[in-house]
């Protein structure tokens, strides 16, 4: 089996491992593809901050070696992967789009890392983020700024952009993202790709948020999902398959009971009783969105026999206490003794949210009302048994901001377009994003799956089977083409 990149970028991660497994393909030969698909593509898209090639070269021999030594291979065996440079990574540096840690190199690697490595998987760098993650875009003060690969002038969304960019271009098959408030989601949707943030504690994360060293490497700790970011939601249940399960170092990580491969196989769904909602109630939302979005939903009940109820899940905005939460969350001593020295090397946004003042108010109205949200949810999941909705308000917008400040003639905060992702994360329920279509411009959109708290299986098999109902394999940005045939 002769492997160019282009024909490394059609693979799949489980078709990759297999072709390794069963000797039609060498780690290395896949590994040298992969990078040839790279080297091809940063100078576009900038999806990696700290590319690994060697590190990648080296993983991939031993895992030749190891199956020419009769051992037994790991699930993921000699299939390239993405790690999101907000988990830790103790070979790699891990600068988390901060001048504060430009050459930061953690001691430990993080769980879902050490599960990826022990699985077989090879690691082909770091992926970009905005600072810390406190953005849903990608560019920082460190690195290049990550490009769509749909309209390389527009944002892939954040803050998992690298993710993002690297799996929509074939440099990876997957990668790892991490979801605080949508940051799994929101580049899924932008990039057309699967993401899935399952139920809090599925995936264990540490050292990462929970590591009280690092200012702002400690962030995020009450809201804060590892997940996948993939092309198919078969791979996306395959990484889940090896990074899921309970850690003790992670104190909110939960038992895993979910046959993960499974679930996203079985594209047969029972008559579901759905809702959805355009717009939550009070989100301004893209007419281009919403038109997308209401054309796939209907795949629910033409095709998949489910019962399609418009429904609003009945809380207000809660935009303000999530980011109270994430304030509560963050060491604002550790990080505000920064800003006399490094405050002109700062994200802006981080910089004036550091610099405010947060009453003590705020913050417990923050957990008071995360409470009456989760109470909220947990009555209308007693309804239905899924929510769909758009995964965002707007389709992917220009680079070097944080969001739009006008969204269908109607003036929105610069944070608004991430109102559908965000109230998950303060609930902590399983929700992906899957490709819903395209806007009349060819830029995608996401349709957004959320289920009840726990109820992973569900979300994994609404979303295989609008998959298959709605195939996406064959769609890709142009540039590819353009870019192959140079």
């Amino acid at each position: 089996m002769s492997l160019t990149h282009e024909s490394y970028a059609a693979l799949s991660a489980g078709e990759i491992a297999e072709a390794v497994r069963s000797k039609r393909l060498s780690a290395t030969e896949v590994t040298e593809a992969a990078i040839a698909r790279m080297e091809l593509t940063e100078p576009h898209l900038h999806a990696f901050c700290t590319p690994a090639p060697e590190l990648a070269r080296k993983t991939a021999a031993a895992v030749d070696a190891a199956r020419a030594a009769g051992e037994a291979l790991g699930p993921l065996a000699g299939v390239p992967v993405g790690i999101k440079d907000l988990v830790a990574t103790k070979d790699l540096v891990t600068a988390m789009g901060s001048t504060v840690y430009r050459d930061f190199i953690p001691q430990d690697d993080d769980i879902a890392v050490e599960r990826l490595k022990a699985a077989g998987a090879v690691i082909l760098g770091k992926t970009n983020v905005p600072e810390f993650g406190y953005s849903g875009v990608g560019h920082n003060p460190v690195f290049e700024t990550t490009r769509n690969p749909w309209n390389t002038e527009l944002t892939p969304g954040g803050s998992s952009a690298g993710s993002g960019a690297s799996v929509a271009a074939g440099v990876t098959p997957f990668a790892i993202g991490s979801d605080g408030g949508g940051s799994v989601r929101i580049p899924s949707a932008h990039c057309g790709l699967v993401g899935i943030k399952a139920s809090m504690g599925r995936v264990p994360l540490w050292p990462g948020c929970r590591d009280e060293r690092y200012p702002g490497v400690s962030s995020w700790e009450s809201l804060e999902h590892i997940g996948p970011m993939s092309r198919s939601v078969s791979d996306a249940a395959l990484m889940l398959s090896v990074i899921a399960g309970p850690d003790m170092r992670d104190r909110h990580t939960i038992p895993n009971d979910v046959a993960w491969l499974d679930a996203a196989k079985d594209g047969v769904l029972p008559r579901l009783r759905i809702a959805f909602s355009e717009d939550f109630g009070y989100l301004a939302v893209d007419p281009e969105v919403r038109r997308v979005v209401r054309d796939a939903v209907t795949v629910f009940e033409s095709a998949l026999g489910c019962e399609l109820v418009a429904a609003d899940p009945g809380w207000d905005d809660p935009g303000e206490d999530f980011w109270g939460l994430v304030l509560a969350d963050s060491d604002l001593a550790g990080m505000r003794a920064w800003l006399p020295d490094r405050a002109r090397d700062m994200s802006p946004h981080l910089v004036k949210l550091l610099q405010a003042r947060h009453g003590d108010e705020m913050l417990t109205n923050a957990n008071m009302a995360r409470k009456k949200l989760c109470n909220i949810a947990a009555k209308f999941f007693g309804q239905y048994d899924l929510l769909l909705s758009p995964t965002l308000t707007v389709p992917p917008f220009a680079l070097h901001m944080q969001g739009p400040e006008k969204t269908d003639g109607r003036i929105v905060d610069p944070a608004a377009w991430l109102g559908f992702c965000f109230p998950f994360n303060m609930t902590g329920q399983p929700a992906a994003s899957v490709p819903a279509g395209l806007t009349k411009d060819g830029l995608p959109v996401g349709l957004q799956i959320v289920g009840r708290h726990l109820d992973d299986p569900l979300v994994l098999r609404a979303a295989a089977a609008f998959e298959a109902a709605r195939p996406w394999s064959g769609v890709r940005p142009a540039l590819l083409d353009k870019l192959e045939a140079a």
